[in-house]
This record gives structure tokens, sequence and C-alpha cells, in this order.
């Protein structure tokens, strides 16, 4: 029987060495009558780890995300959490588009009051303070920590869960973060074991949130209920063709 409902993941990196993994795990996360494809762009940056990574990629991610509506997809997840091309893609598409951030910080807040954003290079550290200016959540926002690793170094797994915990522990103890975001969709597989580690330290739990995991149901929601973004806000441009 074919899925309901169909999801494109773009992996907004030239670069398919993360197809699979996320693949995998944003399978797992999903429902039942939910297809998944994933797919990276082929041209630009192989890592966004800047605003200048992010403008570089942003026009291959649109051109994935045009062609993923041709196709038919019912809804598209731009796999980062500093939403390269969303934010372009949204006014040129007729399906929901989303990043990693929204979802992750939507989650948080409604888990507790106070966040964290456990991120992976200094080279972030302000791009991602101004999604909390941008969106006007700066009574929620806690702080804001780097592991101090590429995003090509995420796969050692062991090391990043070590350093994202003793993150997430400076978060909590002197920022007063009551849960942790990971900012960066290359964090795979890191959050559970990190909120196990949390729990075991605390005796309490403290949300750690997978963007991804978080992106894709938040996402499927928005294709179950049939919501899109506002062309209100995310006018067609005049000399675009191709929407609505």
């Amino acid at each position: 029987m074919a899925a309901d409902f169909r999801m494109k993941i773009i992996i907004p990196i030239n670069d398919a060495a993360y197809n699979q993994e996320l693949a995998e795990l944003a399978r797992g996360a999903a429902p039942p009558d939910l297809d998944i494809d994933v797919e990276n762009i082929g041209a630009g940056n192989a890592s966004i780890e800047s605003r200048w990574d992010r403008m570089t990629n942003a026009p291959h991610v649109v051109d994935l995300a045009i062609k993923a509506e041709h196709q038919g997809f019912n809804g598209i997840f731009v796999s980062d959490f500093d939403y390269c091309g969303v934010e372009e893609a949204r006014e040129v598409v007729n399906v929901p588009v989303i990043g990693g951030f929204r979802p992750s910080v939507f989650t948080a807040m409604s888990l507790g009051q106070r966040f964290s954003i456990v991120t992976v290079l200094d080279s972030v550290v302000d791009m991602q303070r101004s999604h909390i200016r941008t969106f006007g959540i700066e009574p929620n926002f806690a702080s804001i920590v780097a592991v101090d690793l590429p995003v090509h170094q995420l796969s050692e797994k062991k090391i990043v869960i070590e350093k994202v915990y003793e993150c997430s522990v400076n978060a909590i103890e002197t920022a007063g973060a009551d849960a942790i975001l990971l900012g960066c969709t290359g964090f795979m597989h890191i959050a559970e074991p990190v909120a196990e580690r949390l729990k075991a330290k605390y005796k309490m739990n403290i949300p750690v949130i997978d963007p991804n995991k978080a992106a894709v149901n938040f996402l499927y929601m928005l294709m179950r209920t049939r919501q899109w973004q506002s062309r209100v806000t995310y006018q067609v441009p005049p000399n675009f063709k191709d929407a609505e």
C-alpha cells in the first residue's frame, strides 16, 4: 500500500555521507503512513559552519525544493538547524517547508521555560543567537555553548556524546537551562544517550531535543492538517512563474 504522505528531506550540503544515517533516523521517528526520501544538494559547500556557507548553499536548496514539489512531495524538511534556503523556498513552493530551528524551539518551549543550545563551533554561535532575536524569544533563552567540533567530526559518537553532555551540564548549572537543543542536525543519535546521562546525574528528566526528529514530526503535523506558509508573509516574487 502506498503511503498517504510523502516527505522530502533536503540535506543542504554537497556531500552524501549523511544521507543513509539521516534516512534511517527519520524513518524510525516517522509514523507508518509517511514515506521519506532524503537527497543532498549537488553543488555548493560540504558543510554549513558560517553565514557564508548558508548563503552559498541556499540557491541549490531552493532548486531541490521546487523539484520536490513538482515530484508530488507533500512537505519539505531542510535538515539544517539554521534553515539554509528555507525562507527563500517558502516563497516559491506551495507545500510546507521547514528547517531544524523552529520545531526544536517550539518543542523546548512546550516542555520547559528556559532552553540552551549546544552547537558545533564558535563560528555559528552569533548566527544562532540571531535566530533568538528574530523570533523574539529571548526570555526563554538561557545560553548557547559550542562543543568545538566541526560537522565532519560528528560521526565520532563517543567523543560527541561526552562533549554534548559536558556542555549540557554547564548550561543547566550556570545558565539555568531546563531543556537542551542540539544546534546542528548532524548531531544524530546523540540526544537519547545525553538525556540518559543527565537523568542519571540529576535524578530527573531534562529534555534533550534532536532537531531532525522534532522537525520530521512537526512537518508531518503540518502535512496532515494541510497547513503551509502564509502568503501574507511569504509572497511569491513577481518575476517567479512557477508558484501560484
